[in-house]
């Protein structure tokens, strides 16, 4: 297979995508950041191009999206709707049956935690007068938030996250030993808390995991679900509080993790931009060109802006059951994570398929396409790019085994840049052997 090569290519040209206006005024101003620095580039004397495009030789129908053209057509949708489902869903006026009909939320089985076992542990050398670590208690901690009301999960100084506000709950139940080291070193009573995985701004967790451990006795789990529902109501809810093994992490301990990417299917002017057989769309027909193929200025060559989701579908089952390297889909990694094992995740589960957003009070339905990825573990921003990258493949009308062939590329630009958080949620995270019968999407 020929090696792919970078080439330069003039500044972004103008396509006929859906109009700029219906983005969020943030994401304008980005759009108008990179138009204004192309323009201001070629204004120099410098021979220099001031854009870097990829040069893709593995062959598709329609020629792909360049970076712009996959931001403008992911971000103009009406996020705001599937913004309002997940709020609700954590506060638990909706669920994900209503998107799966015949598929219930699967639930947290805590029997598979290792609870306290005084005699195993004495068994294992452990004296029966305990000190240290084995004195201590602690919990997990399961929780649903809202990914818009806060910004990511870690702490940072002068942002609103879910740990500050959960570690900050947990003050209340610190001992008295890190109390004292606490005010000593001038810092506030605040628990510490471990996470099954962190979440970027803008994503929802159902059953994100957390622990937290303290030497401090007579804790109820009920007193910890109260202090932190009473943190931030209608947006930070405790699905349970369970006591469990010392042992125990949230994330070393965590076999796999569920993640959903919901798509909405119509833009600012409700086109559709989605067929859900592989030839035609209600309104488009997926192989003619009309509105939703346009010709690129620049190369002449035409590009499609419908795709299959049955497409999607059979681009996304080629990863299943197997150690890939994802370094070409992740973001924001360190250069020592960029090859070898730390960038290799196994995919138990990668399907996607048509649904529709419970009826809004004004009496809307949306079309959504639901993405449903379970693997051992992700990189970094590593779903939102391989959500993007295989809707623009599928709209290139590529090979099967394209999303394959990408591992192999050169340069990240092979892949599209992340899709919006706002599609993005942490469903729930497992510690028993992935049980493939028990997906939203089941198996062909």
């Amino acid at each position: 297979m020929p090696i792919a090569k970078r080439t330069f290519v003039p500044p972004f040209t103008h396509i006929p995508l859906s109009p700029i206006s219906n983005l969020h005024p943030r994401r304008r101003r980005l759009l108008f950041f990179h138009s204004s620095n192309s323009m201001d580039t070629n204004n120099q004397t410098e021979t220099v191009p001031n854009h870097v495009h990829y040069n893709h030789t593995d062959p598709s129908k329609y020629a792909r999206w360049n970076a712009r053209e996959s931001f403008e057509f992911m971000y103009a949708r009406p996020w705001q709707r599937l913004n309002q489902f997940y709020l609700n869903t954590v506060r638990g006026n909706f669920s994900f049956p209503l998107l799966f009909q015949s598929q219930t939320l699967p639930e947290h089985d805590d029997s598979r935690v290792p609870v306290i076992s005084d005699e195993a542990e004495l068994e294992s050398g452990v004296s029966k007068d305990r000190s240290g670590k084995w004195a201590r208690f602690n919990f997990k901690i399961v929780l649903s938030y809202h990914g818009g009301s806060f910004d990511g999960w870690q702490k940072q100084p002068n942002l609103y996250t879910v740990q500050s506000i959960v570690e900050a709950s947990l003050g209340k139940f610190v001992d008295e030993d890190k109390i004292q080291l606490l005010k000593d070193r001038g810092l506030p009573i605040e628990g510490c808390a471990a996470v099954a995985g962190r979440t970027d701004k803008g994503v929802t967790a159902l059953q994100q995991v957390c622990s937290f451990y303290t030497w401090k006795k007579d804790i109820k789990p009920r007193e910890i679900e109260d202090a932190i529902n009473d943190a931030a109501p209608g947006k930070l809810r405790v699905v349970s509080v369970h006591e469990v093994s010392r042992a125990f992490h949230p994330n070393f301990s965590a076999k796999w993790r569920r993640y959903l990417y919901i798509f909405p299917l119509t833009d600012g002017w409700d086109k559709d931009q989605s067929s859900g057989n592989e030839e035609s769309c209600d309104h488009l027909i997926y192989n003619e060109v009309c509105d939703s193929v346009s010709k690129d200025e620049s190369g002449g060559e035409k590009k499609s802006f419908v795709f299959s989701i049955r497409k999607v579908n059979r681009l996304l089952q080629k990863l299943e059951g197997k150690l890939l390297s994802y370094k070409m889909f992740a973001r924001d990694t360190k250069a020592s994570r960029n090859d070898g094992p730390p960038t290799e995740c196994f995919v138990h589960h990668a399907r996607a398929m048509e649904a529709r957003l419970p009826i809004t009070e004004n009496g809307e339905e949306t079309r959504v396409m639901c993405i449903e990825l379970v693997a051992n573990r992700f990189l970094r921003k590593m779903v939102r790019v391989l959500v993007a990258t295989t809707i623009r493949e599928a709209a290139a009308g590529a090979e099967d085994d394209a999303l394959l062939k990408l591992m192999d590329a050169t340069c990240r630009r092979a892949t599209a840049p992340p899709a919006p958080p706002d599609g993005l949620c942490l469903v729930d995270v497992g510690y028993a052997e992935f049980d493939k019968e028990k997906c939203f999407i089941l198996r062909d």
